[in-house]
């Protein structure tokens, strides 16, 4: 797994920037009611996003948390006042604080069900009756976009799936939230190009194939000999889930706007 701490600085560059933040900072107010006022952001990175829901809309009072120290940094100056350092399978807020939670690029992080299930737990009991939770599922299918560079990486091991849709929505389920809709985004600037592909692959991101190891060099050369090393591939698209705590336990009740 990555070090965030290292990848704070060059994280936003590397994955998309301010086109990106936008895309899925306007995906996720799109499921979020228009009565919302306190809204936590859990794994908030360095902020970009974060702070994006604090301008998109006035009344809304947002917080982030991280577990990365330099994440955390970073964020606190996009968003002072408003960010710490937590881990997101032992919040640090009172029950039924806040009236939306998001969970955007966590749950894949996540090395089993249980921490999964911590996460989920969590984010369900910081919910107010009638708030939505959302988050991404599957991101690692979402980075699948059919080009040359997914054919070579395609016979690599298999990585372990705890953000699968089908799983994510047991989970709600068991926490008592109810489907409440879905969306998608685009990644802008994080389609792959073989030069970049081969970067990641040596600097640890494809976690079934570690830096060093026999099969990373024979997938390295497999990407170094693709054409048009620099020209990126098509971006991803992203998927969310949003989630509502009914009122009382009584799905009649949980309501829209």
């Amino acid at each position: 797994m990555l070090d965030y701490d290292e990848e704070a600085e060059r994280y936003d560059v590397l994955r998309g920037g301010e086109p990106r933040a936008a895309a899925a900072a306007d995906a996720v107010l799109g499921l979020i009611p228009g009565r919302a006022r306190e809204l936590l952001d859990v794994a908030c990175g360095t902020g970009i996003v974060t702070r994006r829901f604090a301008a998109a809309r006035a009344g809304l009072r947002v917080t982030g948390v991280d577990l990365s120290p330099a994440m955390t940094r970073m964020a606190a100056a996009r968003l002072p006042g408003g960010v710490l350092r937590a881990d997101s399978r032992r919040l640090p807020f009172a029950g039924a604080r806040f009236d939306a939670v998001v969970s955007v690029w966590l749950l894949h992080l996540m090395s089993g069900p249980e921490d999964v299930d911590a996460v989920v737990g969590e984010c369900a009991r910081v919910l107010r009756p009638g708030g939505v939770y959302i988050t991404s599922v599957h991101k690692g299918a979402s980075h699948n976009v059919g080009s040359d560079i997914d054919a070579v990486l395609a016979d690599r091991p298999p990585s372990p799936v705890s953000d699968a849709a089908d799983a994510v929505d047991e989970r709600a389920a068991a926490q008592g939230l109810l489907p409440a809709g879905e969306a998608r985004f685009r990644g802008h600037g994080q389609g792959r190009s073989p030069r970049r592909a081969l970067a990641d692959l040596r600097r640890g991101w494809f976690v079934t194939l570690p830096p060093g190891a026999p099969a990373a060099d024979g997938f390295a050369a497999r990407l170094a000999g693709l054409p048009d090393q620099d020209r990126p591939r098509p971006d991803p698209v992203f998927r969310l889930r949003a989630y509502r705590k009914p009122f009382d336990g009584n799905p009649e009740r949980s309501g829209g706007d």
